[in-house]
């Protein structure tokens, strides 16, 4: 079984980040582009994705036929056999680049949804630290909790106003 290409790549990933088929997934970002722009960037990102794939396909076989076993390259086959490996090598961190930016997106959507969904638990987890670090009343017992910090207008101060 071949190696899974740049392309398989980052198609298993936009599947599992939006847990849903490829085919689904290229509707809606056409269909709906500004209902979800990180799809629609990662489906962008995806089909530049499917040139270099096919780039790579063309270069990796020219090289395979201009080194196959029992051919010796005559003197002129000597500078397409190089410029072919440069352009794959071109094309391979193209691919590489691709499947980096769709991973870069991807995280931006969980670190948008993770932002989304979670203000209040933030303030309540702010909250809770704050009351923890609060100094103790010199009354209050070692073990009980300080009262929690007023949260509001701050008093005005005695202070000259102009």
């Amino acid at each position: 079984m071949p190696d899974a290409t740049a392309l398989d790549q980052a198609t298993a990933m936009i599947e599992k980040a939006w847990g849903r088929p490829i085919e689904d997934l290229e509707a809606l970002a056409v269909r709906r582009p500004n209902n979800d722009p990180l799809l629609r960037s990662a489906m962008h990102i995806r089909s530049a994705l499917v040139i270099t794939n096919n780039a790579v396909a063309v270069h990796q076989n020219r090289l395979h036929a201009l080194t196959r076993p029992g051919h010796v390259p005559a003197f002129y086959e000597l500078e397409r056999i190089t410029s072919t490996a440069a352009n794959l090598r071109v094309a391979q961190a193209e691919s590489r680049t691709s499947l980096q930016a769709i991973s870069h997106v991807i995280e931006a959507r969980e670190a948008a949804a993770t932002a989304d969904r979670a203000p209040a638990v933030r303030l309540a987890q702010a909250a809770v630290a704050r009351s923890a670090h609060a100094p103790r009343a010199l009354s209050q017992a070692p073990n009980q909790l300080a009262p929690s910090a007023v949260v509001g207008p701050s008093v005005a101060g005695l202070g000259p106003h102009r």
